[in-house]
């Protein structure tokens, strides 16, 4: 998909702008995504399974601490999965001065 962008101003510093903007977007869903990794890790070495195993294969009756555990954990994976989809989004944009092409 291409979006083009239009202004009033200097195109160069509007893009540069932006870029910018998405730059720091990235840094922090990055920061929101380790945080969310660590928050998995206790779920993964108490049961010895990937956060993938578990969503694939178990259910709250496997869980020691039930129904409130599998929500926490499935809820961190649901995230993690989300913060690496906008961030493959994210770093897959590309810039182009439709001026010099």
């Amino acid at each position: 998909m291409t979006i083009y962008l239009e202004t009033r101003d200097d195109a160069r510093q509007v893009q540069a702008l932006v870029a910018t903007a998405i730059e720091r977007e990235i840094a922090y869903l990055e920061l929101a995504y380790a945080l969310v990794l660590q928050r998995l890790r206790p779920f993964e070495q108490r049961y010895a399974v990937t956060s993938a195993e578990f969503a694939a294969t178990m259910d709250a009756e496997d869980l020691v601490g039930g129904d409130d555990e599998y929500v926490q954990w499935a809820g961190e994976y649901a995230l993690a999965q989300q913060l690496v989809v906008h961030l493959r989004q994210l770093r897959g944009i590309s810039y182009r001065d439709q001026d010099l092409h």
